[in-house]
Order: C-alpha cells, then sequence, then structure tokens
C-alpha cells in the first residue's frame, strides 16, 4: 500500500507563487505516474499536471505555463510548482501515484487558497 502525503499548501495573493510537494513511499517510486489533481467546491476534481516514469509531462490547458510538475526519483517526491496563481486556482490539491489500474493511490489533499 502506498500512501502519498501532500505538504506545502497554504494561502497566497493572486499573482503570487507556492510550491506544493507529495512523498509517495513507493519501492519502485520510479515506475509511478506522479500526478496533481484538484478539486475546487462545487467542482468535480480535475487533472492538474502529470509526470511519467520517463519524466514526459503532461499540463491542463488552464495551467500550462504557469505550473511545473517536477520528480525526484531519489527521495521519493514530485513536486508542483506554482506561478503567477489566480484566484480560480484556490483547490485542494491532491497528489496521485498511479502504476496501473489495480495500483493507484491518492494522498489526503493539501488546500490552495489564492486571494485576489
Amino acid at each position: 500500500q502506498v500512501q502519498p502525503v501532500e505538504s506545502g499548501g497554504g494561502l497566497v495573493q493572486a499573482g503570487g507563487s507556492l510550491t506544493v510537494s507529495c512523498r509517495a513511499p513507493a519501492s519502485n517510486f520510479n515506475s509511478y505516474t506522479m500526478g496533481w489533481y484538484r478539486q475546487a467546491p462545487g467542482n468535480k476534481r480535475e487533472m492538474v499536471a502529470q509526470i511519467t516514469s520517463v519524466r514526459t509531462t503532461n499540463y491542463a490547458d488552464s495551467v500550462k505555463g504557469r505550473f511545473t510538475i517536477s520528480r525526484d526519483n531519489a527521495k521519493n517526491m514530485v513536486y508542483l510548482q506554482m506561478n503567477s496563481l489566480k484566484p480560480e486556482d484556490t483547490a485542494v490539491y491532491y497528489c496521485n501515484a498511479f502504476l496501473n489500474v489495480l495500483f493507484s493511490y491518492w494522498g489526503q489533499g493539501t488546500r490552495v487558497t489564492v486571494s485576489s
């Protein structure tokens, strides 16, 4: 069982920056596709960014050019650097560790609030 643990959420002003982190204690961490998802009140959970085992990245159109996902396999960590934050980025951000449909794990989430 892999239990991702997120950290780094908080309150930031519009235009500011914040980095959220996730540690996923898997022995084969480097095989996982790691992703960040978010869910705002009243909305469905949506994909924000993903990074595969070979470091291919994928971003939601709404965050392209502002957010950067990265991973450190030696530390079992994945990061989401968020720049030029907007109030509409306010959400709970969840980390996902995906190996296949049978092995997909979610963290508890970290709240990011962007004030206008």
